[in-house]
């Protein structure tokens, strides 16, 4: 079985820092691509940062490129992402997500899914 566990949400200030962390079990994340996936409120879900280990990629979406970091520990099968310069539009929920076949965009639907950790910003 196949699973997601994100932690390390939590309420910040703007300009604050989490570090937030995806632990997978079931799948290798050397073989699988991970992404992190928000959904902010009022918006539709949406991708914005993916590692690819298999291949050693990285992407990232425009809104959090220069303040986010995805990273992986392949030995705790565990893809974190350390969001620095935090604001308020950054508030919502956070899943991270995997997929054999790769990072494919924004608007992807992963295969698997973690359950989501909130994230809030205040001003």
């Amino acid at each position: 079985e196949v699973q997601l566990m994100e932690s390390g949400g939590g309420m910040v200030q703007t300009g604050g820092s989490l570090r937030l962390s995806c632990l997978v079990s079931g799948v290798s994340i050397d073989e699988y691509a991970v992404g992190w996936v928000r959904q902010v409120p009022g918006k539709e879900r949406e991708g914005f940062a993916c590692i690819e280990n298999r291949d050693g990629n990285i992407y990232y979406e425009a809104p959090v490129r220069g303040r986010f970091t995805i990273s992986s520990d392949s030995a705790n099968n565990t893809v974190y992402l350390q969001m620095n310069n935090l604001k308020p539009e950054d508030t919502g929920v956070y899943y991270c997500a995997a997929d054999e076949s790769g990072c494919w965009g924004p608007h992807y639907e992963y295969d698997y899914w973690g359950q989501g950790t909130q994230v809030a910003v205040s001003s």
